[in-house]
């Protein structure tokens, strides 16, 4: 069971804590946990929180040595870091444990000194603040998430959603981690690199919604799809087409189809035995080379290698 860490810093942020508290329990492997989650704080009992409400947290510090991941969600601490939590971050990052941060949490890991060099990420609100007290933080301020190996930071509130469940797919794979979506009623795939800010993040109201030839798309992922078929089903042109598929997800038509291709090809590689060729072929990805160059550049293994790490057959 892999165990991690929630790291509260007051004032929390309430909405950002209950995330990992909510996604990493509903993983089930083999009909067993696939996580153990431990809220902690440097004085456990009642924590502040950042909109005037407060939590109760038992456990302290040293639950941090026992984890695997630490996650810092959302607070208000942004200036002054509790020198104790700090250390603790700074002890656990040598260590070799993996190190995440949801919202404003990434000032904390900031002032730990764990994002100097590095790419990272927060909420866009912030990131004026992030890069003038924080130079040496690669900051990306238009992105949900940054994976950087060790270390992963997120933007604000459902983005944190979008990095749990990111986890999820390199700890237990893409089956695992949607199956982890569906039960939170979330979208499954939305990339790291996708936009913070969406301009129409909710369907419009008069029926000019793509979400219908998004469906559309995904039940033909086997099939050969060019823009200009998008815009077909869609009505519209395909300038017109890009425009509001950008303003609704964030992504291009093609690059939100790619990465959902990708991921389809991950289920069927954990589900299924279905050969290389044939995984690709109902992928829509082609070859067995494109598929292992996609699968290469976005997870770093050939298909033969993520079968062997994901499958649950």
């Amino acid at each position: 069971m892999h165990r991690i860490a929630v790291l509260a810093v007051p004032p929390v942020t309430n909405f950002d804590l209950s995330i990992p508290e909510v996604v990493f329990p509903a993983v089930m492997i083999d009909d067993r946990p696939g996580y153990e989650v431990v809220v902690c704080t440097a004085d456990p009992g009642i924590v502040p929180g950042y909109s005037g409400t407060a939590v109760v947290i038992e456990h302290g510090l040293d639950a941090i040595a026992a984890a695997d991941t630490v996650i810092v969600t959302g607070t208000g601490a942004r200036e002054f870091g509790d020198p104790r939590v700090l250390e603790a971050l700074g002890t656990a990052a040598a260590q070799g444990k993996r190190i995440a941060s949801i919202c404003t949490g990434a000032f904390v890991l900031a002032q730990a000194g764990l994002l100097d060099g590095r790419p990272a990420t927060t909420y866009w609100l912030f990131s004026q603040e992030m890069r003038e007290r924080f130079p040496a933080v690669d900051l990306q301020p238009d992105v949900l998430f940054v994976d950087d190996g060790q270390i992963l930071t997120s933007a604000g509130l459902a983005a944190g959603i979008d990095l749990c469940l990111h986890m999820i797919r390199a700890d237990y794979g893409a089956v695992a981690a949607n199956a982890v979506a569906r039960l939170a009623v979330v979208a499954p795939i939305r990339p790291g690199g996708q936009a913070q800010f969406i301009e129409t993040p909710l369907p419009p109201e008069t029926g000019t919604s793509l979400a219908a030839t998004r469906d559309w798309a995904l039940q033909r992922l086997d099939q050969r799809l060019a823009l200009r078929d998008l815009a077909a089903h869609a009505h519209v042109s395909t300038r017109t087409l890009t425009r509001r598929f950008r303003e609704e997800t964030g992504a291009s038509p093609l690059q939100w189809l790619l990465h959902q291709r990708i991921d389809r090809a991950r289920e069927l590689l954990e589900a299924t035995g279905l050969p290389i060729e044939e995984v690709a072929r109902r992928a829509g990805l082609g070859t067995a080379e494109s598929l292992r160059l996609h699968l290469a550049r976005r997870n770093g293994l050939s298909p033969s290698a993520y079968r062997t790490s994901f499958s649950r057959r």
